[in-house]
């Protein structure tokens, strides 16, 4: 076979990457169902090109398209003799992102060994885009969230001695730049930082790589925030695992042949050399504020600030109070809605304020060291906090799912609905059925939804209601205290049946079925639709079909808008039309 012919380097992609073999047709060709998309608010344009080609998707999958982790392999290898060789300046500085936190962050201990080592003060640096924000989603909750966890963050370093320079920088495009120039400003010549693994942070992460070491500055990106590094596990073909069930007995049996993964990193100490006197300005820097487009009310601030204190100190504390009140009993109880069974740490995940080493590690030492025996509900929560890891190996090796597309992009060819009345209605929790309602408004008033509901109500929406499924991912991220875009979208990907869940598309949620089984008393719904606090019995579940109607409609309550029966046989005949395209 002749070898494969790639563009040159020179000739980027509308996505940013490069073109595969030559005699391909041409991939950047969008799907027919992108202007819909487009216009029901799912692609934004002000940052992204339009939705890319399932033959370009294939490419990926192919390894004919460079991923985003190989550009960033490829900055690092191709620049490491020139960095290894540079001499530590008067500074060193940790980049922080998400991951928030002294306890178990090992970019940062290294920089601190690196500052230690050579006597040298160590800075801790943020940089706050609103771009980034908006081009990712991100919830006025998430980012209420994060400035407290920076003021706590400052807090603890100070103790040490160790500065954080914040700022706020309004040009995500200009990142890389900015943070070159605070590096030569401080006369820095060691950058740490640890790896996001979204396409757009892998590809800036790559171009500062390079851009650090052709102006003499080292900038060494740590894997970090997964318990097993993406690429480490492949199946016996060598491929990367698409199903959760295979990855995970590989996750644990990698784990238990390499424990050092499990080990957590220590917190830096004081901060060597005089940083009070050498950087006395940095220790004055003040959170970045809010911007308008992602401020909270008063009233919301205060809400989430009693709801998710800020910080890892909260997160460890609510981490070692979960496992031992209700660890024991998660496996039996962790989907049932009334009361509170679940840790509710994702927020403290999704920030970096607790890492998922950490959370794993304490799990296993209090489950007597194991990880997949012993206690059962132990187990499965361990099992529970690897499906982080899981979506984000994928997301790695499938990296067109940050591209507005699904892990299956056959499934582009489903021809769904884009009423945006009937989308509101999903948004509002006024659909008609009370368990999805209930969800929709407890997330309204918490920015958060419990795991068991967020199947629920994902479901209904791409195959009740038909609608594209990007579009309720979107407004999850644009309201979850926890949005993260890999656990986000995986979990989006099960609810409509286009991510790498293997169960069939004819899986379809049975709002009914799940009311009645995971609140029966109803108890989850009378707090959350005051409209049917008076319904007793099980008409709470379906009220207008068992007798409530009357107290239903007095109290406003709306009337089911589909009929769930109706609406199953419809969506199992788009999606097998579809699959036979």
């Amino acid at each position: 076979m002749p070898p494969k012919t790639k563009r040159k380097a020179d000739t980027p992609e509308p996505d940013g990457s490069h073109a595969s073999k030559k005699g391909r047709p041409d991939l950047r060709q969008p799907h027919p169902n992108a202007k819909q998309a487009e216009e029901f608010g799912i692609v934004l344009r002000e940052f992204y090109p339009p939705e890319m080609s399932n033959e370009r998707c294939q490419a990926y999958t192919d390894g004919d398209l460079e991923r985003p982790i190989e550009t960033l392999k490829k900055a690092c290898q191709e620049t490491a003799d020139k960095r290894q060789a540079l001499d530590v300046g008067s500074a060193v500085v940790h980049w922080f992102k998400s991951d928030l936190r002294l306890s178990d962050n090992r970019a940062l201990f290294t920089a601190y060994q690196t500052a230690k080592e050579h006597q040298v003060p160590l800075i801790g640096l943020y940089i706050a885009s609103p771009q980034d924000w908006t081009a990712h989603s991100t919830s006025p909750a998430r980012v209420d969230f994060t400035l407290r966890t920076l003021q706590r963050l400052q807090q603890d370093l100070g103790e040490l001695d160790i500065p954080l320079y914040m700022e706020l920088q309004e040009n995500r495009k200009a990142i890389p730049n900015r943070i070159l120039e605070l590096c030569q400003q401080w006369q820095a010549k060691h950058l740490y930082a640890n790896i996001e693994y979204e396409v757009d942070e892998l590809r800036r992460e790559a171009k500062l790589v390079r851009l650090c070491a052709n102006n003499d500055i080292n900038f060494a990106p740590t894997h970090d925030t997964c318990v097993v590094t993406p690429g480490q596990l492949a199946s016996g073909q060598g491929k990367q695992y698409a199903v959760y069930t295979p990855w995970y007995r590989s996750w644990l049996a990698f784990l238990k042949e390499n424990p050092d993964y499990l080990e957590v990193s220590e917190e830096p100490g004081s901060n060597p050399g005089n940083p009070r006197q050498q950087f006395k300005d940095l220790f004055d820097c003040k959170v970045p504020p809010a911007p308008k487009t992602h401020a909270l009310p008063d009233e919301e601030k205060k809400r989430f600030e009693k709801l998710y204190p800020a910080g890892e100190h909260e997160a460890m504390q609510r981490l070692n109070k979960f496992l031992e009140e209700k660890g024991k009993n998660y496996e039996a109880q962790r989907s049932m809605l009334p009361g509170e069974h679940t840790s509710v740490l994702s927020p403290y995940f999704a920030s970096g304020a607790l890492s998922a080493r950490t959370a794993v590690a304490t799990a296993k030492r209090i489950n007597k060291g194991h990880l997949d025996r012993y206690d059962p509900g132990y187990i499965t929560w361990i099992s529970e906090v690897a499906w982080r890891d899981f979506y984000k190996h994928v997301l790695v090796n499938w990296p067109f799912i940050c591209m507005n597309k699904c892990f299956k992009p056959e499934h582009t060819n489903i021809e769904w609905e884009y009423d945006q009345e009937v989308f509101q209605a999903w948004c509002d929790g006024k659909t008609g059925f009370p368990i999805v309602d209930a969800a929709m408004r407890q997330l309204r008033h918490s920015a958060w939804m419990h795991n068991r509901t967020r199947m629920v109500v994902s479901s209904f929406l791409t195959k009740d209601l038909m609608l594209d499924w990007r579009r309720g991912e979107r407004y999850f991220m644009e309201n979850l205290i926890d949005g993260d875009f890999a656990s986000n979208h995986g979990g989006w990907g099960f609810g409509s049946s286009t991510g790498v869940d293997p169960q069939p598309y004819f899986r379809i949620f049975n709002p009914l079925r799940q009311s009645e089984r995971f609140d029966p008393e109803g108890e989850y719904i009378r707090h959350w639709l005051p409209e049917l606090r008076d319904v007793s019995g099980k008409a709470i579940h379906e009220p207008y079909a068992r007798g409530a109607a009357a107290i239903a409609q007095k109290n406003g309550y709306p009337k089911p808008i589909v009929d769930h029966a109706e609406s199953r046989t419809r969506a199992l005949e788009r999606f097998k039309s579809a699959l036979q395209k």
